[in-house]
């Protein structure tokens, strides 16, 4: 007669409660409570967890779609705000007010990567505009002189017979 759903809304005691009611006490009447009423009650229950529950689905849906139109928003707003700046070369004024707009960047879905530009430090506001161009490339420095062999290795004694 009562259902336990894993996500109940009905407390473990009295859905004990309940369950006693519907067997041991089935038979007895207390003035106002007996086993039809406590039925009903936790079907009340029931019902307004589910709405609950549906109202929770539908805010979580139209947070989602706000998320999606800010983003949208913000997206052609640094499209927007691209375009003026370069529009505003010769307009000093103008210039200086579109320099004052720093949006945030957009937030990357799951599963791509986060590019940051080279040279920014972690920590960098991230409202700061970002760098214009081809970021230059990372040449790895290794020493002509040792290759981590240590002062025997047999590479530093060829390098220092091509140095004599």
């Amino acid at each position: 007669m009562f259902e336990t759903p894993e996500n109940d809304s009905i407390s473990p005691a009295l859905r004990a409660l309940l369950e006693l009611f519907a067997t041991d006490l089935a038979d007895v009447k207390f003035p106002d409570v007996d086993t039809a009423v406590l039925g009903e009650s936790a079907a009340h229950v029931r019902e307004k967890a589910e709405a609950v529950a549906r109202a929770q689905a539908a805010l979580d849906a139209a947070r989602h779609a706000l998320n999606e139109s800010q983003e949208s928003l913000l997206q052609k707003g640094q499209r927007a705000l691209a375009y003026a700046k370069v529009f505003a070369e010769d307009d000093g004024e103008l210039g200086a007010k579109l320099e004052a707009i720093h949006l945030p960047r957009p937030v990357r879905k799951a599963g791509q990567a986060q590019v940051e530009p080279v040279g920014a430090a972690p920590g960098n506001d991230d409202n700061a505009p970002r760098r214009r161009g081809r970021p230059p490339k990372l040449r790895p420095v290794a020493n002509l002189f040792t290759d981590g062999n240590g002062p025997d290795g047999a590479q530093d004694e060829a390098v220092a017979t091509l140095q004599s």
